[in-house]
């Protein structure tokens, strides 16, 4: 069994990477963060096969902080290695900023030379990724990206501050930025025409896009509106922005129609996915006897018993589905066929449907005719 050392390892990158390095049963994990002990960093580094070396500085109260905490963290490390006299080869995170003339990115630029310099001495791997923002889950607002805080505010029902709307920023999420450093672990790591270590893909769009896609999401629970999950960057944008719901509002109600025969309600609609829909209809009572020219449907019973039946409306012959939840089978329900599902049990019957067409009040296309 192989040991892995992640530096860095209660940080955002670092709950991610060590959540799927776990899931690895040829490896061992091993972690070092900012609140453990520093002698107890020459022990670790002394086990490791491998180091992530994720550990940094980003946003400290004394600009001091990004040479002891970057640098000198980095320095510590590879000193650490070169004393064992066992080479050990190291991936460092870096920042796109290591291009830049500030004290963040010459700092990460000082670390990333270090490291380079290592693996020219020892001839083993280093791997220095320069990482845009990095989103996704655990990240913290005001702290790790502008997405953290976009989907914060935005959860929490707070303002959004978008002072540039048209600056583009480029974005990775932390899943695909994870994948790659196992990779560059397993030693199959993906290159930029540089040849340097990279993530293959990058999300670019402006402030504004980006702020305008999360403040819709809250607006999908009232409408039961599907968020835009076909596109990748929304819909992993929509995954984070659920972490940051407050506890209590994880479940939401929905507008149910309650009436003698019962009770339904829409659960998701969409122009992509058509509309999905809920019913619980009491023993003896039938709902439908109508047709559409062009919505279909699909009814799957999920607990209860019931007669599907439908019928051409030029045509005579009744077509019956008896069904069950005890053995589940969707019945498709085509255009220009009256049809109605009755509850045949002596219980509760409830069916979920879908619809091929979400309900339009000013397009009804629902014709009231007995099966």
């Amino acid at each position: 069994m192989g040991k892995v050392l992640v530096t860095g390892s209660q940080g955002f990158i670092g709950r991610n990477l060590i959540a799927t390095l776990s899931l690895h049963p040829d490896l061992e994990v091993l972690t070092f963060d900012v609140s453990d002990q520093p002698e107890a960093l020459a022990q670790l580094v002394a086990q490791a096969d491998f180091v992530f070396h994720l550990a940094g500085v980003n946003r400290p109260q004394d600009p001091s902080e990004f040479t002891t905490g970057n640098i000198g963290l980095t320095e510590q490390i590879l000193d650490l290695l070169r004393a064992q006299g066992r080479p050990v080869p190291l991936l460092i995170s870096s920042s796109t900023q290591a291009a830049l003339d500030n004290p963040y990115g010459s700092s990460k630029r000082g670390a990333e030379a270090y490291v380079r310099a290592y693996g020219a001495e020892t001839g083993v791997p280093v791997f220095v990724f320069r990482l845009p923002n990095v989103f996704g889950k655990w990240s913290r607002p005001n702290y790790n990206s502008v997405v953290a805080t976009f989907c914060h505010n935005t959860a929490q029902g707070l303002p959004l501050e978008v002072h540039d709307p048209g600056r583009e920023v480029s974005l990775v999420h932390v899943d695909d930025v994870v994948a790659e450093f196992i990779a560059a672990f397993r030693g199959t790591v993906h290159r930029d025409a540089q040849g340097e270590p990279a993530v293959p893909r990058v999300f670019t769009l402006t402030l504004g896009d980006l702020a305008g896609r999360i403040q819709h999401f809250p607006a999908t629970r009232l409408s039961r509106e599907v968020p835009e999950v076909g596109d990748d960057l929304t819909r992993l944008l929509y995954s984070m922005y659920l972490t940051y719901l407050p506890a209590d509002q994880f479940g939401y109600l929905l507008d149910t129609k309650r009436d003698p025969r019962g009770w339904l309600a829409e659960v998701l609609r969409g122009p992509a996915m058509g509309q999905i829909f809920v019913s619980v209809t009491r023993p003896g009572i039938a709902r439908g006897n109508h047709w559409h020219h062009t919505k279909t449907e699909k009814f799957l019973v999920v607990s209860g018993d019931a007669s599907i039946r439908f019928r051409q409306i030029s045509g005579s012959e009744v077509i019956e589905y008896l069904v069950s939840g005890r053995e589940p089978r969707v019945v498709d329900i085509p255009p220009g066929y009256s049809h109605s599902i009755t509850n045949t049990g002596d219980s509760d019957l409830v069916t979920l449907f879908w619809a091929s067409e979400p309900f339009d009040p000013a397009r009804v296309d629902t014709y009231a005719l007995p099966v």
